[in-house]
């Protein structure tokens, strides 16, 4: 018989610190967020799970959020300007609202994870990085989802700078640093949330949406962290030598057909023995009842009462027209 992991006590860590993901839809993605809570509270974590959810999640799908501890927080959806940009996946459009979380300013300093990661060690540790920083890991440029891009033409990738030398004699200085939007360290600010929205308002759409306006938005703040805070599964192929899975913390079920909850191994690469793995890891998490939320002594209205006047002090209800595409 496991540990007692009940936690996300509102008594039990400071309201100053928190993750954070983000939920959309009727579909299947509450169970990434289930499963995102139980691995924190596997590696006992200090900081609660906040999930921006917009008003399409069904009341069931919040429901068994909250049971699991997780603090729902409903969001407006925010669109990107007018524009005949494609994007490299439609649902990329909805990714905009993700800007929402900088209003959640009751909390000094969140990460932020997508729905589809896992956490397999603890990673508090990124509450402490240095302030005034964007902190994320580094995207890889090797996929065909940037054949759009002159990195991907010319086989450049900054995961492996050196074994494609830019051509600086012919496209000009190196692409900035470009990191992958499923995980980061942020501030929130009502501040730095208006001027999200007022930049996305005259900032066309590009291919990957709200991760390549997040990318020129933060270019000047933005510093790398290591890849085990952020394993893109692709990585596994497109550069082993810089993955050892052993030390890998998150990682993030990206790749086409990984996802744990609809695997199948039927997709490219899908019948590899680690991707098999780090699904069976997943599952293993996921159906572990000894991870379930369990209602800590005083976890009740008058411990969240705190909370409830932070979010009213911090006007957390006041919400920025949102930018539309209509």
């Amino acid at each position: 018989m496991g540990p007692n992991m009940s936690t996300f006590n509102s008594k039990s860590a400071p309201a100053k610190r928190a993750y954070v993901t983000f939920l959309a839809g009727d579909g299947d993605y509450w169970k990434g967020v289930v499963g995102l809570a139980k691995g924190l509270r596997r590696v006992r974590s200090a900081y609660p799970l906040v999930v921006a959810v917009l008003p399409d999640v069904p009341e069931d799908h919040r429901r068994k959020l909250t049971d699991q501890g997780c603090i729902v927080r409903e969001i407006q959806p925010i669109y990107p300007p007018e524009s005949q940009t494609q994007f490299a996946m439609a649902y990329y459009v909805i990714n905009y609202s993700k800007l929402r979380i900088w209003e959640f300013v009751e909390y000094e300093r969140m990460v932020y994870l997508d729905a589809d990661i896992q956490v397999f060690s603890n990673i508090d540790e990124l509450f402490d990085l240095e302030k005034g920083s964007f902190y994320a890991v580094k995207d890889c440029f090797c996929e065909k989802t940037w054949s759009h891009t002159p990195q991907y033409k010319i086989g450049y990738c900054q995961q492996c700078p050196d074994r494609v030398t830019w051509p600086e004699h012919e496209l000009g200085p190196p692409p900035p640093l470009y990191f992958n939007a499923g995980m980061f360290v942020h501030e929130p600010s009502l501040g730095t949330a208006k001027d999200l929205l007022d930049a996305l308002v005259v900032t066309p759409p590009t291919p990957f949406a709200e991760q390549d306006f997040l990318n020129m938005f933060f270019r000047d703040i933005y510093k790398p962290i290591p890849n085990v805070y952020n394993l893109v599964l692709a990585m596994l192929w497109r550069h082993p030598e810089n993955v050892e899975l052993d030390q890998v913390k998150v990682v993030h079920y990206c790749a086409a057909g990984s996802k744990p909850w609809r695997f199948t191994g039927k997709e490219a690469n899908m019948d590899r023995e680690d991707i098999k793995t780090l699904v069976h890891k997943w599952w293993d998490i996921y159906n572990d009842a000894s991870l379930d939320y369990q209602q800590a002594d005083g976890d009740d209205e008058d411990a969240r009462q705190p909370l409830r006047q932070a979010l009213s002090e911090a006007g957390a209800v006041k919400y920025f027209p949102a930018p539309s595409a209509a």
